[in-house]
């Protein structure tokens, strides 16, 4: 096929059941373009542990997440997760993501620290903790506990926490009641990586931005090919950013492809 300007708007290798699997990128590095490695972006985790799977399905409101490899550390807002299959999803954890996703890349040992009651201090959990202790002397903990963790977590909390499940509160040790409340505010995962870049929302990675005019969107490489959405290296948060850059960069290669025609 024979043209004189050409617009490649054929996405990234996410979501490929669309239609949409990467293939044109090595169509246009054959044509002496730099491809920046393609990963996934807005992806959900893998942890390490099992247990996500108990809780698969399950929702978590106004929690904050910290992610640490060791050295740096990453500060959720308070927000949203979701427990899956095999880990971990959610708002919260699809806006991180990318950068986990270096982080992995990097062969770094990455953990997620879930903070379920981020507007108390550990104090404050604590001093909860043993009002309701002492309140009700008679209930056993997995009880007393549904008063503040959604029921399904309850037992997990317990077995995590490694306390008896139907020990009477009255019998709760001071080292068990600390125990609990720091699991309130660190619930720890490894990170064992991203899911796969067809399950990701968004391809990071591309046509690499030094080779596209920005003006223009058309190729430094050959002239008349012009370049938009997810097949450039550019990606945002979730919020609809990466739908507004594909209809920006595709209204501006079209534009620009035309007004050269003219």
């Amino acid at each position: 096929m024979e043209c004189e300007r050409l617009i490649l708007a054929t996405g990234g290798s996410s979501y490929g059941f669309t239609g949409s699997t990467g293939e044109a990128f090595d169509m246009v590095k054959k044509a002496g373009h730099h491809i920046v490695p393609l990963r996934p972006g807005l992806v959900p985790l893998e942890t390490k542990e099992r247990y996500p799977a108990l809780l698969e399905g399950l929702t978590i409101k106004n929690i904050r997440l910290k992610f640490t490899d060791g050295k740096k550390q990453i500060v959720s807002d308070i927000g949203e997760l979701l427990f899956t299959r095999s880990g971990i999803s959610g708002p919260l954890v699809l806006s991180l993501s990318g950068k986990i996703s270096d982080w992995l890349n990097e062969h770094k040992k990455v953990y997620a620290e879930i903070d379920l009651k981020p507007a108390l201090s550990l104090e404050k959990i604590e001093d909860r903790l043993l009002r309701e202790f002492r309140a009700n002397p008679g209930k056993i903990i997995k009880n007393t506990l549904k008063e503040l963790l959604p029921q399904r977590m309850v037992g997990l909390f317990i077995k995590l926490a490694q306390v008896p499940e139907d020990k009477n509160v009255s019998q709760i040790t001071q080292k068990e009641r600390k125990d609990l409340a720091g699991l309130f505010k660190t619930m720890r995962l490894e990170i064992k990586r991203t899911m796969s870049i067809k399950e990701a929302m968004v391809t990071k990675g591309g046509v690499s931005l030094k080779d596209i005019d920005p003006r223009t969107m058309e190729s430094r490489i050959i002239k008349g090919l012009y370049f938009a959405g997810e097949m450039i290296d550019v990606d945002a948060d979730t919020g609809g950013f990466n739908l507004q850059a594909a209809f920006s960069t595709g209204y501006l290669a079209g534009e620009s492809a035309s007004t050269s025609l003219s």
